[in-house]
């Protein structure tokens, strides 16, 4: 039965978040890994309060930025996929793996 890893990779910074996903996918085609995507998600703006101090009515402006999200899928290559999670990435981007058993039609 195949395996399906999803590997969801997070970032503020869109321009270095696009060079780990270009990287990994060429070295997927290298490989010969039946690789899907990536595929972009909505850029999410993120807004976080600032305070000047411990009272409510003393604050800054809001902190606001941007998340860009790539979603991978690697297919029946456990072995490819453990090593991309398992990578050390900078520290801005975050990834996070799925993975999911499919059975084929008939068993």
């Amino acid at each position: 039965m195949p395996f399906i890893t999803r590997l969801t990779l997070k970032s503020g910074d869109g321009d270095l978040l696009e060079s780990v996903v270009s990287d990994i996918k060429e070295r997927a085609e290298r490989k010969g890994v039946e690789f899907k995507g990536p595929h972009p998600k909505p850029p999410s703006r993120q807004t976080v309060p600032l305070y000047k101090g411990l009272r409510v009515d003393g604050r800054f402006r809001p902190w606001e930025y941007t998340v860009y999200t790539r979603v991978i899928e690697i297919i029946d290559h456990n072995e490819f996929a453990r090593q991309i999670a398992g990578e050390e990435f900078p520290d801005s981007i975050h990834i996070s793996a799925d993975i999911e058993q499919f059975s084929q039609t008939g068993e």
